[in-house]
């Protein structure tokens, strides 16, 4: 299933945490959070994630400034992120590629959804 793979997911709405984290565990991930991207930051280099889920709009650090950094260190750049975005936010296809954003989803969205996108997301990155 999910080999206790660790998912990061840095979003500064606590609902949004909660309900991401609480689906993830169900079905058997390891889930960290971050409230901020300074904080995800953090998170990412000493924990690296098999994946980061972020926000794009949070305190500190916003997700696209977390994903370029993540990008920018050698420990850190293969990690996949899916970056959540508010409805109808679009970030052009080079800031995908430059900053590692495999997939970009729209609140609100279903939870059961983004567990699919989820495992999608680490199988491809297995299989690469």
């Amino acid at each position: 299933m999910s080999e206790e793979k660790t998912i990061l997911v840095a979003d500064d709405e606590s609902h949004i945490l909660n309900v991401v984290s609480l689906k993830l565990r169900n079905a058997g991930y390891r889930v960290i959070t971050a409230c901020d991207g300074q904080e995800a930051l953090e998170m990412a280099v000493s924990e690296k994630p098999d994946l980061l889920i972020t926000d794009y709009h949070m305190p500190r650090l916003s997700g696209i400034e977390l994903c370029r950094r993540l990008q920018q260190d050698a420990a850190t750049s293969s990690i996949p992120t899916i970056m959540l975005t508010a409805r109808g936010y679009h970030l052009e296809e080079q800031d995908h590629s430059d900053n590692g954003i495999v997939e970009m989803m729209s609140k609100p969205f279903s939870p059961r959804h983004l567990l699919l996108t989820v495992n999608d997301v680490l199988e491809r990155a297995k299989a690469a």
